[in-house]
């Protein structure tokens, strides 16, 4: 005899609307639907999303020396 399964589907909120969405058979993970899952892909086609590189990091924060006024001087 089979065992029924007592747990309940893994759900997580979707990274686009934060809507429950199921885990298992879900063609759209992490996404809850196809539309999420486009706005999602159209944000990083507009580069609203960016992975920073390490040539990045370092200009910002040469810019960051740059702009802060040096320590130890004084302003009379």
């Amino acid at each position: 005899m089979a065992k029924a399964s007592t747990t309940k589907e893994r759900q997580r909120p979707c990274p686009q609307c934060g809507q429950l969405a199921g885990w298992e058979n879900n063609p759209y993970r992490p996404f809850c639907s196809q539309r999420c899952k486009l706005l999602d892909l159209g944000a990083w086609i507009d580069e609203r999303y960016a992975i920073p590189s390490e040539d990045a990091i370092a200009a910002e924060e040469r810019a960051d020396r740059a702009s802060s006024p040096e320590e130890g001087t004084k302003s009379e």
